[in-house]
């Protein structure tokens, strides 16, 4: 209810949730990192649209939506000395 700012505790900025990216999984081949929707299916977001500032991953079954919290260098751990 608007207004009502009661329960937005679970709900920032409409995303289901905030995860760092190193608990997320990631497969190499695809350059794909996901991590378990509640729905059953994988949260989904790419190495480049991290590297292009895109920090929301998305479900292709749900509407739901995950902030990944990271930082440009973590993603990028390839150009790494």
């Amino acid at each position: 209810a608007p207004g009502g700012g009661d329960d937005d505790d679970d709900y920032d900025d409409g995303h289901y949730d905030e995860v760092e990216l190193d608990e997320m999984d990631f497969d190499e081949a695809a350059q794909l990192y996901t991590y378990p929707c509640p729905c059953g299916d994988l949260f989904q977001i790419t190495v480049a649209q991290l590297l292009a500032g895109d920090d929301v991953a998305a479900c292709p079954s749900c509407s739901l939506t995950l902030r990944v919290l990271y930082d440009v260098e973590e993603a990028s751990d390839d150009d790494a000395p």
